[in-house]
């Protein structure tokens, strides 16, 4: 293997000469071999696009020549092109900073530069990995929601919209308590799952309001020191135009650089989608259970053999995974509080934990819903017979009784009939509480959804 000699403030380092990055790249790989978990790669491509945008703010306002600028932007430019991940190794469990994937980035563009560039002085010019990482934590959280999650969720509430047009007409019995209760149309079931999406939906995207602010420009404490005036305004303004998303500074760098209390809210929105998504994967696997002891009011696709050992067994596996990724969801909610309720003083040294538990998140929620959407709900098939006669054999519609015979009585005409193992109306005609005629006028089962 050959080397060259890398020098940085602490002295003189070895790299593999075939990698790009420098010596403060190659300590940080030396000195944090821990676990297998790397920088992210929308961590990496957000600060990629930072270092371009600034590079060209820089020139502009006469800090950088012209030249440096080309060069950088253009390294940029291949870096975003891909080919190049590689070059960006770091472990997750580095400094809570992100200093070193900083540099990580700043050096790397400095040798695709062939060093015409220097990493701190040009590079990194006008910025510190104080602000820079925050701001690339929620650069690629914005992009990540925005441009993967969101389209998921609506590809999953669309889906279901056609399941509802296509059993508009089906009634079955409701459930409360896992115990039967009023009559239900399977769209509406339906249309309360597709409205939990919607909802989280907005919640999600009022979220992004907030991390939309940028901490880029509070240099080293919040206070701004070696960057110039306007800088962070004109650096989200490019950024807004090489990301086709609207980002702007946050005000007070000061509670930029140390708070990381949009993540914290913005997860709690992806939280409450994962809490959604574990009720409604729930339902559909106690719906489709059976196919001959359970509940077998729908069919799902039988994509894989579901037992080593019993044979024709099929399995709601994509409703299995779904859930798992909502269990690593909320249990990534909880890394993230904790994480963000540890700045001290002027920053929050758990950054690179927060971001990559929350782009975890993101990732697992966005794949999980597409895999169960195109894998589950598109081939679900309601079975009508089987929920027809659960809906006649439900005790629970003698609750459209109670106005004309009160609640006492509806009550007994229920108890009797389960004891005595009779419909509703044997029930109600022995007792004598109305007739057959009064009875079927009553009991129309449109009538109840």
């Amino acid at each position: 293997m050959n080397y060259r000699i890398e020098t940085d403030s602490l002295g003189e380092v070895r790299v593999d000469d075939v990698h790009l990055w420098g010596a403060q790249s190659q300590r940080s790989l030396e000195n944090f071999r821990i676990g297998t978990e790397k920088m992210p790669q929308e961590i990496i491509r957000a600060l990629v696009l930072l270092k371009k945008a600034c590079a060209m703010v820089n020139c502009e306002l006469g800090k950088l020549s012209k030249d440096k600028k080309k060069l950088i932007v253009k390294a940029c430019d291949d870096i975003l092109e891909g080919g190049f991940e590689d070059e960006f190794p770091l472990a997750l469990w580095q400094t809570g900073s992100g200093t070193q994937s900083n540099m990580n980035v700043n050096e790397v563009i400095a040798h695709i530069c062939l060093l015409k560039v220097h990493p701190n002085d040009d590079v990194n010019m006008s910025q510190s990995s104080n602000d820079t990482f925050p701001t690339a934590m929620h650069m690629a959280a914005v992009l990540a929601i925005v441009d993967y999650l969101l389209p998921a969720v609506d590809r999953m509430a669309d889906e279901l919209a056609r399941l509802e047009e296509e059993n508009a007409d089906i009634i079955k019995s409701g459930r409360t308590h896992l115990l039967d209760a009023t009559p239900i149309s399977f769209a509406q079931e339906l249309s309360g799952y597709r409205s939990s999406l919607l909802c989280d939906e907005d919640m999600i995207l009022s979220s992004v309001l907030e991390i939309r602010k940028l901490a880029i420009g509070g240099t080293a404490v919040g206070t701004g020191i070696n960057a110039p005036e306007d800088f962070d305004r004109l650096v989200c303004k490019k950024l807004s135009k090489l990301c086709d998303f609207e980002f702007e500074p946050d005000e007070n760098k000061f509670h930029a650089l140390t708070s990381r209390d949009a993540l914290v809210f913005a997860h709690g929105a992806l939280k409450a989608l994962a809490a959604d998504l574990m009720k409604i994967a729930n339902d559909i696997r106690w719906m489709a259970s059976g196919p001959r002891c359970g509940l077998g009011e729908i069919s799902i696709p039988a994509n894989e053999p579901g037992s080593s050992i019993m044979p024709g067994k099929v399995n709601p596996t994509q409703c299995e995974a779904l859930t798992m990724v909502a269990v690593q969801v909320m249990g990534n909610d909880a890394a993230i509080g904790f994480a963000a309720s540890q700045g001290n003083f002027e920053l929050n040294v758990f950054s690179p934990v927060i971001a990559y538990n929350f782009l975890q998140s993101v990732r697992l929620l966005a794949d999980g819903i597409d895999s169960f959407t195109e894998n589950c709900l598109s081939g679900l098939k309601a079975n009508r017979e089987v929920m027809e006669n659960n809906l006649n054999r439900s005790l629970m519609n003698v609750t459209a009784l109670s106005p004309r015979i009160g609640y006492v009585k509806a009550a007994e005409v229920a108890h009797k009939a389960h004891s005595e193992n009779l419909s509703l109306k044997e029930a109600v005609l022995q007792l004598g509480y109305l007739s057959e005629e009064e009875f079927d006028e009553i009991m129309d089962y449109r009538k109840m959804v």
